[in-house]
């Protein structure tokens, strides 16, 4: 029996400059989702949660997608591949929102690796700085943020353990 671990994140000698990740699935926006993110993060604009308003007092005449929320789904598709073993996201450098989503945009993202350099006060990790995009699906760029990781070194970082053992399917 072979036992598969799938992985997430990954360490720092597994990222060279000039490397591109597509991270997969891309997520199509509902009004609920733009709705509910509004409301946890106390964003009441009405460019974003009134349709009558949205209509009648704004450039796009619909409802906008709040763009923190375009930013998050970017950053949270990107923890796979980029910062799912990481210590910690240390800055976003930068920040833009390019042009505006609606509900039923679908977004993806993409990130490359931009640099890469060893801590100078511990071997055992590294910082990694990466930029990453958001196109919705007629391929036009919607959010793009640079951000550096630090990240173990393969031999430093700690070993993934899970609750149960191979046991569980001895068990009925």
């Amino acid at each position: 029996m072979t036992t598969y671990d799938r992985p997430f994140g990954r360490y720092f000698e597994d990222f060279e400059i000039g490397d591109v990740y597509r991270h997969w699935p891309g997520k199509t926006i509902t009004e609920a989702d733009d709705h509910l993110f509004c409301m946890i993060t106390m964003n009441h604009h009405p460019l974003h949660t009134n349709e009558w308003f949205a209509q009648n007092e704004t450039v796009h005449g619909k409802n906008v997608v709040v763009g923190n929320l375009v930013y998050s789904l970017a950053l949270g598709m990107s923890v796979p591949d980029i910062s799912g073993s990481a210590i910690a996201n240390l800055e976003v450098e930068s920040l833009s929102h390019k042009r505006a989503t609606f509900h039923g945009d679908t977004i993806y993202a993409v990130s490359k690796v931009i640099n890469k350099i060893e801590s100078q006060s511990k071997e055992d990790r590294g910082v990694v700085s990466v930029e990453t995009r958001a196109l919705n699906q007629r391929e036009e760029e919607v959010c793009y943020f640079r951000r550096k990781v630090l990240v173990w070194k393969r031999e430093a970082a700690p070993q993934r353990n899970f609750p149960y053992g191979e046991e569980i399917w001895e068990k009925r």
